[in-house]
């Protein structure tokens, strides 16, 4: 088999048969190509719909109410302040609401107990003015009477007489 002619001859007619197969196949390929692009394609309709879209995802920025004013709006639309300080919101009907934004800003334990702290010192100022308001009075303030008399009865020596004062209706006087 090595060395054969014979058998190169025949490995090279096969190799022949076997593409001239192929070329008919793509010979046959190439004509129904033709046929199948002249078919009609099918129609397509597009139909474009615009909606007003209610979505308030979309911000707007403005300077002034005038600029507010000026824009068209087809739903309700926020329009911001540069510093986000205000906020409009202008409907379809050309309605402004204002509303004045301020920045919550949250309060730790240190926080809350320093404002606690300030509101004693403010409340501690206010009664010192009231007490200050109230030593300023011209109005003498009623003291009590100062009188000359002792205040303690001394008891009366007992003698064989009976005696207008005894021990025991010795008084105390306020």
């Amino acid at each position: 088999m090595y060395n054969n002619p014979y058998a190169t001859i025949y490995n090279s007619q096969a190799n022949i048969d076997r593409i001239n197969n192929q070329i008919a196949e793509l010979e046959r390929l190439k004509s129904q190509i033709p046929t199948q692009t002249m078919q009609q394609p099918a129609s397509l309709t597009q139909n474009f719909q615009l909606a007003p879209n209610n979505n308030l995802s979309v911000m707007r920025y403005s300077n002034s109410m005038d600029e507010v004013q000026k824009e068209v709006v087809i739903g309700d639309t926020p329009f911001f302040s540069k510093d986000m300080s205000v906020v409009w919101i202008k409907d379809a009907k050309n309605n402004i609401k204002t509303y004045e934004l301020k920045e919550i800003i949250p309060k730790d334990n240190k926080d809350l107990q320093i404002e606690y702290l300030q509101a004693q010192i403010e409340e501690l100022k206010r009664g010192m003015k009231n007490n200050e308001s109230n030593d300023n009075v011209t109005e003498p303030i009623a003291k009590p009477i100062e009188s000359k008399e002792p205040t303690t009865v001394s008891t009366v020596s007992k003698s064989n007489k009976k005696s207008k004062w005894s021990s025991r209706d010795t008084k105390q006087y306020d």
